[in-house]
């Protein structure tokens, strides 16, 4: 059973992540030879202020 977790940053919609669970789960189906019903993914939401990248904030960062 692969257990899948994404760190993402906050702000993604739900059809971003239904997109994306779908074409992940279908790889790991595709690569990995699971089983559909046993793929799980986990979204662990990151605020922009919580991580940063070359000593800046994200949050800090210009969009």
């Amino acid at each position: 059973m692969p257990n899948i977790t994404v760190e993402l940053l906050s702000g993604r919609t739900i059809d971003q992540r239904r997109e994306f669970v779908e074409a992940v789960t279908e790889a790991a189906v595709a690569i990995l030879k699971a089983k559909r019903a046993s793929v799980r993914i986990r979204f662990d939401e990151i605020e922009k202020s919580d991580v940063a990248n070359g000593g800046t904030l994200e949050s800090e960062r210009p969009n």
